[in-house]
Order: C-alpha cells, then sequence, then structure tokens
C-alpha cells in the first residue's frame, strides 16, 4: 500500500519523535529527512561543496555521530537554501514517499513540495520559548554546553531563515492539520497525530 505522511514544522516542536511513533504504529518506513540535510552541512563543514556533497551523499554519512551538533543544525539551515541541494535530494525522498509499504516523512516542507499529494499531512508546531527549553534539554544531555538565551536566539533565526527563504519555505500545508505541542506532552501529542492517520487510512475489504 503506498501512503504517504507528511508532517512539517520547526525546529524542536516534536515532529521527529512523533513521525518516529507514527511510522512505528503503522508499521510504515521512516524518513527524517533534516538528516540529509544534516549531513550535508556536516560535509561542507568539512570544507566540501554544498551540491557536490549533496549529490554524493552515502549511508556513512547520514550515521555521522555529530549531526545533532549545533554547528551541523546551523550548517544544515544555510546549506538548505540552496536550490541546488534542495533538487538534488527532491528525488530521493519522492521515491522512498512512494514505497508500498507506506511511509513517513519529516521536514520542513514535506507537505507542501516533496509530496504535495500525501494522504496525511500534518504540521506540528510549538512555541519558540518552549522549542528553545526543550532543545535546551536535549543538548544538556549530549554534553553541549549553550546557553538557554542562545539557544532561543538559535532557533529565532532558524525559524526566520526557514520561513524566509525564496525556496520551499517552512509554512504549513493548506490542508495540513496543525497540532500544536506547547501545552502537550509526548504521549498526547503522539496520540492526537496517530488519530488523525488512523481516520485518513483506507478501510480494509470485509
Amino acid at each position: 500500500m503506498s501512503f504517504t505522511v507528511a508532517i512539517d514544522g520547526p525546529a524542536a516542536a516534536g515532529k521527529g519523535t512523533i513521525s518516529r511513533a507514527v511510522a512505528a504504529r503503522f508499521g510504515f518506513a521512516h524518513l527524517d529527512t533534516g538528516l540529509l540535510y544534516r549531513a550535508v552541512g556536516a560535509r561542507v563543514l568539512a570544507g566540501e561543496d554544498a551540491v557536490a556533497a549533496a549529490r554524493s551523499l552515502t549511508p556513512a554519512d547520514m550515521a555521522r555521530p555529530d549531526l545533532r551538533s549545533p554547528a551541523v543544525a546551523q550548517a544544515a539551515s544555510r546549506v538548505a537554501v540552496e536550490p541546488q541541494v534542495r533538487a538534488a535530494l527532491v528525488d530521493f525522498q519522492r521515491g522512498f514517499a512512494r514505497q508500498g509499504s507506506g511511509a513517513v516523512l519529516d521536514g520542513r516542507d514535506i507537505g507542501t513540495v516533496i509530496c504535495p499529494q500525501a494522504e496525511v499531512k500534518l504540521y506540528i508546531t510549538a512555541s519558540a520559548p518552549v522549542r528553545a527549553a526543550r532543545r535546551h534539554a536535549e543538548l544538556e544531555a549530549q554534553g553541549h554546553e549553550m546557553g538557554l538565551d542562545a539557544v532561543l536566539a538559535d532557533v529565532v533565526a532558524r525559524d526566520a531563515r526557514d520561513a524566509g527563504r525564496a525556496e520551499a519555505p517552512l509554512r504549513p500545508a493548506g490542508d495540513a492539520v496543525v497540532i500544536d505541542t506547547s501545552q502537550m506532552d509526548i504521549d498526547t501529542a503522539v496520540a492526537a497525530a496517530i488519530a488523525v492517520v488512523a481516520r485518513a487510512l483506507p478501510v480494509a475489504p470485509d
């Protein structure tokens, strides 16, 4: 069954956790498309050209242990504004989305650009202070020392860059279901997303 769930939203809103949970619940494949851009960003930090890196990504690039670092996150956001980088990664994402077992893709332009015909589109969001607090706790757990004010400034700057880029700006698709997780715990947010997907699944014939 080809069934695509497109999940978009800003950094630290919870879309990654929700996407993994949705995929596990329904037995769908999952792709964190942000890792594609983080992998390109990591190679750019090492001195490579962004477009060349995007065209030659390998599984090893996706498994790098530093992809969640603040420096790589910023590099990913910068390379994501380059049209040639985005074009190099589009075909891979679309092919993944239409595999027969069903797929969940999370990112920033899945419902608007990559999979505009997705059967389900979700937009996961939360206030900037809430997202900054979540990101700060995550960084501390990983051993990164970064003050909360600096994390909030980073979140706000990234939001502005993602929403303001000319190519595939961050925004909810017109037919996306918006889930604001600011006042939700993760179990509640996951349950809300699963309910949306369950309602959209085709009913098997008797």
